[in-house]
């Protein structure tokens, strides 16, 4: 079996800055992309930020800027900091992996169960 977790949201006052992690464990052989997603309730999920196995990043126009990717391939975690936080990046925040398992060598693609980031004032 494969968990993604993530940690790290919470409430914070405009302006403010947060730090998001996402731990893959279980059955993984190595880990592809990672990425970090978010929704609200008034928006579908969209894509806020991916990185490659070898740190190409990839950001949505709303956050250039102000949220930087990044990851440590040893302990199969990505990480968001996020800077500068705005009302409208309240959201749950998911991470997801594309990642082979160790016990077939099967590509699939997990998503972890969220954390909510709250900004206001």
């Amino acid at each position: 079996q494969v968990q993604l977790v993530e940690s790290g949201g919470g409430w914070v006052q405009p302006g403010g800055s947060l730090r998001l992690s996402c731990a893959a464990s279980g059955d993984i052989y190595t880990v592809y992309t990672m990425n970090w997603y978010r929704q609200s309730p008034e928006k579908q999920r969209e894509l806020v930020a991916s990185i490659t196995s070898i740190g190409n990043t990839n950001y949505a126009d709303s956050v250039k800027g102000r949220f930087t990717i990044s990851r440590d391939n040893a302990k199969n975690t990505v990480y968001l900091q996020m800077n500068s936080l705005k009302p409208e990046d309240t959201a749950v925040y998911y991470c997801n992996a594309d990642l082979m398992r160790y016990s077939d060598f099967e590509v699939a693609h997990y998503w972890g169960k969220g954390t909510l980031v709250t900004v206001s004032s």
